[in-house]
């Protein structure tokens, strides 16, 4: 396998490697780890992001036909790279409680369960995960100056450290270096720090360079003594200092974040603007298809969850529904049964209103799923909603793939890109038309023609496989009209993203210690 996208820069002013790991889930490891690539790569350094082993069901689809965690993929884009298998070589996405299908390389090999990645009998999946982990590393070291590597969870886990290929495991493997970011606004950030710090190894702490306070807030020089403690106690440096940021908007792995109330809202009353609920079930994945309405300054945006709905009596008034992708589709079908959401569903389409079914949610519409391999979870057939004449089996063969085409909606056509990322294969059961017209596959050489998802007789359901398409500015302003939103204003994801990219990187550049930080890479 090969990288398509970049060869090193001649007289790189940076080169060796970085690892950035974290006291906890979410203190910030990809966000950093994002910082540093854009701002590297802004100085003229050759930089690739790395993340040997991830867990989430929110993935990207690459150039190479394969699939990578959400954040790699945005770490790529703020190296200005195409997304590569080789980013994220190991992705688990789980699709129950204690199972999850596993993907090298890109591509799903089997599910397992929990006990076969950690459990006493783990030994031989991490052998090979290990060995796809440092086959991909190993390449990126010969095509870049730099590797930016992101740790997954915390490197603490005493349970899970026999055998660990995510944090220092890999770290002592590949000879690399380690800082580490805590969040201070969780508390007690210098007892997560010397807590993960005294839990290592002598030969992991050596390791450790460094420390990065992440998400600080109010005045900096009563922090100053504890830092000083900090620095005194462990010997090792603080790197820097991070504030809270407010309002700033990147491509979230797993949080679901709601209507954000953010800067880019307007003042535009209740009736004007369209109000939009997106059902979230057990295993939701590719929830990042709806950042652009999250920010959009005309939504009123919301996600429905069991636990928002055990304080309401039913859903809030809606314009447009949404059912999301999913790992477990009959699964998470069920959920939606015993939830009552498919009563409520209904009831909404009774009274007028528009509902878009995405990948899992498209299956979900139709008359019925079957999996007739086990492929998701066990054996079985299930009743879909029987909104949609299609039927669904899930098959062994994976679709991974980006495409462009054109939509056709309400008269208007407009050309949109995105992704496909799913195991079932439907067909129609009665003539009906399909709005989406692919004409380029990324894995296919040729133009081609194939028609993709359904607009009801009604107009009240629009259904597809493809994701991403709301992230194209004409693609989404066209939905949003069908769907009832009068406003032509259109929020254009890829630059928001590029701006809070290079935000992110004014940010680390005026509070790190960059000097010291590059002396820790070379």
């Amino acid at each position: 396998m090969s990288l398509v996208h970049s060869t090193p820069v001649t007289g790189d002013p940076l080169c060796g490697a970085l690892m950035v790991q974290g006291t906890t889930s979410d203190a910030g490891k990809s966000t950093l780890v994002a910082g540093l690539c854009r701002l590297f790569a802004r100085q003229g350094v050759s930089v690739a992001p790395f993340k040997p082993q991830n867990m989430a069901l929110n993935s990207a689809v690459t150039l190479d036909g394969g699939e990578i965690g959400r954040a790699q993929a945005l770490q790529a884009i703020a190296c200005g790279l195409a997304p590569h298998t080789d980013f994220n070589p190991v992705l688990l996405k789980p699709s129950s409680d204690t199972s999850a299908q596993v993907i090298i390389h890109g591509k799903a090999l089997s599910t397992l369960e929990a006990k076969a990645f950690f459990g006493p009998q783990s030994q031989g999946y991490k052998t090979m995960a290990l060995a796809a982990v440092m086959q991909s590393y190993t390449r990126l070291q010969q095509q870049y100056s730099l590797v930016v590597t992101e740790g997954a969870g915390s490197p603490a886990e005493i349970n899970l450290r026999q055998g660990d290929i995510a944090n220092m495991g890999f770290a002592e493997e590949a000879d690399c270096p380690v800082i580490i970011i805590a969040d201070i606004d969780k508390g007690g950030v210098f007892a997560h720090l010397v807590g993960t710090l005294a839990l290592l190894s002598p030969s992991e702490q050596a390791r450790v360079k460094g420390f990065v306070i992440n998400r600080f807030r109010g005045d900096i020089s009563l922090l100053q003594s504890g830092i000083d403690w900090l620095e005194a106690y462990t010997q090792k440096p603080v790197l820097g200092v991070l504030p809270y940021l407010h309002d700033l908007h990147l491509d979230a792995e797993d949080a679901l974040i709601d209507n954000p109330q953010s800067t880019l809202s307007t003042a535009l009353s209740a009736s004007q603007r369209l109000s939009v609920l997106v059902l979230v079930y057990p295993r939701i994945s590719n929830h990042t298809d709806f950042d652009p309405l999250r920010l959009h300054p005309h939504i009123d945006f919301h996600y429905v969850t069991m636990q928002s709905m055990a304080q309401a009596s039913e859903w809030p008034a809606a314009d447009l529904v949404i059912l999301p992708g999913s790992k477990n589709v009959r699964a998470d079908l069920a959920f939606v049964r015993e939830q009552g959401w498919d009563l409520a569903l209904k009831k909404h389409l009774r009274y007028g209103g528009k509902v878009i079914g995405i990948c899992g949610g498209y299956q979900m519409l139709g008359e019925w799923i079957d999996d007739p391999l086990g492929i998701e979870d066990n054996v079985g057939c299930s009743d879909g909603l029987g909104l949609l004449p299609i039927t669904t089996v899930l098959t062994a063969s994976k679709t991974l793939t980006q495409v462009r085409g054109h939509l056709r909606l309400q008269g208007q056509q407009v050309e949109f890109s995105g992704y496909e990322i799913h195991c079932g294969e439907s067909s129609l059961i009665e003539n009906i038309t399909q709005p989406l017209s692919i004409e380029q596959y990324a894995d296919q050489p040729m133009p081609v023609t194939k028609l993709d998802g359904m607009v009801s007789n009604d107009q009240q359901i629009l259904a597809t496989y493809v994701h991403g398409l709301f992230d194209h500015p004409a693609a989404c302003q066209l939905i949003l009209q069908w769907a009832g939103l009068e406003s032509r204003h259109a929020i254009d994801i890829n630059q928001i993203r590029e701006q809070q990219l290079n935000r992110l990187a004014d940010v680390l550049e005026a509070h790190l210690d960059l000097n010291t930080l590059k002396g820790i890479i070379s």
